[in-house]
């Protein structure tokens, strides 16, 4: 058991050394992983092992993102936050709790229930989250549109509904590919109606499935 002081150095470090550097250059995301007690969104046996630099098994065959990954994904949203998000996969809570410090309003879907029960209890304090127990594949038509999507599984193709859901002028950052082996992260931008899709790097995620 590492005691508060020991975790903050923990943060410290995975600040230091995984995110800035790896190239993380935004301030207020680092800002923001620097402060957010990662070891309260995963279940480890010791709290320090929330900071591996790599994923982790959360339950039900999912996992939480590394530390640089959500850093990444998050920094590529390019929040100033007055922006409203939505995020596709709420998880274990902990790219929501980052996304709820750098944007204005976060909508987030779960369609794994028990992740949902349970992000709802860690994510109370964040009065500008909204949580919703259903199917991401389909987005949450009822708050579109948004200026900026984040997906945190990966479709085989982008759902037409968040292409439809994002603004203009918004950014989308999601995984694509059918397998953990072929997915390529992309930035995505909407002008005049149309996606414009950047490659970003290869990465592996769990399945975001249009049926469940």
């Amino acid at each position: 058991m590492k005691n508060q002081k020991d975790l903050k150095n923990l943060r410290e470090q995975m600040v230091k050394i995984q995110l800035a550097g790896r190239g993380i250059r935004d301030r207020r995301v680092l800002e923001v992983m620097g402060k957010i007690p990662r070891e309260r969104f995963v279940n480890a046996p010791e709290p320090y092992q929330a900071y591996a630099d790599g994923p982790l098994p959360i339950g039900n065959r999912q996992t939480i993102s590394q530390p640089y990954i959500v850093a990444l994904m998050s920094e590529l949203l390019t929040l100033k936050g007055d922006e409203k998000v939505l995020e596709v996969g709420t998880g274990s809570g902990y790219q929501t709790a980052i996304l709820a410090e750098l944007a204005a309003k976060v909508y987030s879907v779960e369609a794994i229930r028990d992740f949902y029960l349970k992000s709802r209890r860690l994510l109370k304090p964040y009065k500008n989250v909204v949580l919703a127990h259903k199917n991401g594949y389909y987005g949450w038509e009822d708050h579109a549109p948004y200026e900026r999507i984040l997906v945190t599984a990966a479709p085989a193709r982008i759902p037409p509904a968040l292409e439809d859901q994002l603004s203009e002028e918004g950014i989308m950052v999601i995984p694509v590919g059918i397998s953990t082996f072929d997915q390529t992260l992309y930035r995505i931008t909407k002008k005049r109606g149309k996606l414009v899709k950047k490659p970003v790097c290869s990465v592996a995620f769990v399945p975001l499935v249009e049926s469940i």
